[in-house]
């Protein structure tokens, strides 16, 4: 999927186009040659326990009752570990006791490459501005979606011999590529 936002060159403004490179059709600059490559953006999950429960928080930008695990953008210079442990730290004010790597996975509707950990963490939780509420939720009672931090949160299940059922999501209504 080319990004539908990037319409003019970074280096120097021209209007991109597209055309076939290395095999994929991709964006580029008539002009200077830049090429958007479009990566997939590398985004840290943590499914995070304290204590015995696991804490799922909303984001401010969501439906209510829409909950999900902690994630956030790796920035540069830091490791998949130390991103997650920043993420956890800055959105919810725990602090990471331990991490363990759940695995990793596409998320091919947002164009990122989720990588998922187990974190243990202690303290009071304080939310960010980014978040709207939290809640504690037993690691039986979760309920995992068939995407992205769902399957983590299936894996992780899986490996402690939890029974679950994947939830479907609402379908969220999608902008008309006629009004563009």
């Amino acid at each position: 999927m080319l990004h539908p936002d990037y319409r003019f060159c970074p280096r120097c403004a021209t209007a991109m186009t597209v055309g076939e490179v290395g095999g994929r059709e991709r964006k580029t600059c008539p002009a200077c040659g830049f090429t958007h490559w479009n990566n997939p953006a590398p985004v840290v999950a943590g499914l995070v326990q304290v204590g015995d429960e696991i804490l799922l928080a909303r984001n401010a930008a969501w439906p209510a009752k829409m909950f999900a695990l902690i994630t956030g953008f790796l920035e540069a210079g830091e490791t998949p570990e130390q991103g997650i442990v920043r993420e956890v730290k800055e959105e919810t004010n725990l602090e990471v006791e331990r991490t363990r790597l759940i695995g990793v996975y596409d998320f091919t509707r947002k164009n990122e490459l989720i990588i998922a950990y187990h974190v243990i963490a202690a303290g009071q939780v304080s939310l960010s501005e980014e978040l709207a509420e939290y809640r504690m939720v037993r690691p039986e009672r979760l309920k995992p979606w068939r995407a992205g931090t769902g399957l983590a949160v299936a894996d992780w299940m899986r490996a402690r011999n939890l029974p679950f059922e994947f939830v479907d999501l609402p379908v969220r209504p999608q902008p008309d590529a006629s009004q563009s």
